[in-house]
């Protein structure tokens, strides 16, 4: 999704910076995508995410929006059996790394009195995934902390939102049992994934000056699973 994003703001005309864990795929996607820069960092380490901040704010001149979707699904077992190093790796990244993130941009955008925040979230974050407890936390976290933020910096020019999909089409799928996707296929009344395509424009919405009156919020690209 974060690809899928960036390849259309970079063909609407703008400019972005591409931060991954794996220095490969940036690499190939800074190639697709045509990005400005790219920043191999774990978003889970917030001197790292600090330091890509103001790295990033170099190469672009300004920045504007910022779009947080690294995620992992970690294990795909019951609560009583989750591997404690597992549930702390899909918190670190799937929250605190969006925690850090807001936490490094958001003073580059108060500078300019102008920003759009989207954070990635997930059904599971309204629901809960039987099995996938972790994941389900963290996103629910994500929710409740983009609540938070986008009351924060209301009336700053700032605006912060989350996107609560239901699952895609996506590489996090190869961390799942085929099982589990399964399961969550049949959760949505459509009968089908989504495609990337289909939230990535809802991200860009989200990113664009049009969503001017709506902030602390969700938006869902769920084939109709989630109503609220």
């Amino acid at each position: 999704m974060g690809r899928a994003s960036a390849a259309r703001i970079v063909a609407e005309g703008g400019k972005v910076v591409l931060w991954d864990l794996n220095a490969d795929a940036l690499a190939a996607a800074a190639d697709e995508v045509g990005a400005t820069h790219v920043i191999a960092l774990d978003v889970a380490d917030p001197d790292a995410v600090a330091a890509a901040a103001a790295e990033s704010a170099k190469r672009l001149g300004r920045i504007d929006i910022l779009v947080a979707s690294a995620g992992i699904t970690g294990a795909t077992v019951p609560v009583h059996e989750f591997p404690i190093d597992s549930w702390k790796r899909v918190v670190d990244i799937n929250l605190n790394g969006v925690f850090y993130c807001s936490r490094a941009i958001v003073p580059f955008m108060l500078e300019n009195g102008y920003g759009r925040i989207v954070n990635v979230a997930s059904v599971a974050g309204k629901e809960g995934n039987p099995n996938a407890s972790a994941y389900s936390a963290s996103k629910a976290g994500v929710i409740g902390f983009t609540k938070s933020l986008g009351k924060e910096l209301a009336g700053k020019g700032v605006i912060a939102n989350s996107l609560t999909p239901a699952t895609f089409e996506s590489p996090i799928l190869e961390q799942l049992p085929q099982s589990q996707v399964d399961y969550m296929r049949s959760k949505i009344p459509m009968g089908r994934l989504g495609e990337v395509e289909e939230s990535a424009a809802m991200v860009c919405f989200m990113a664009s000056e049009e969503c001017s009156f709506t902030t602390a919020s969700t938006f869902d690209t769920s084939g109709g699973r989630t109503t609220y």
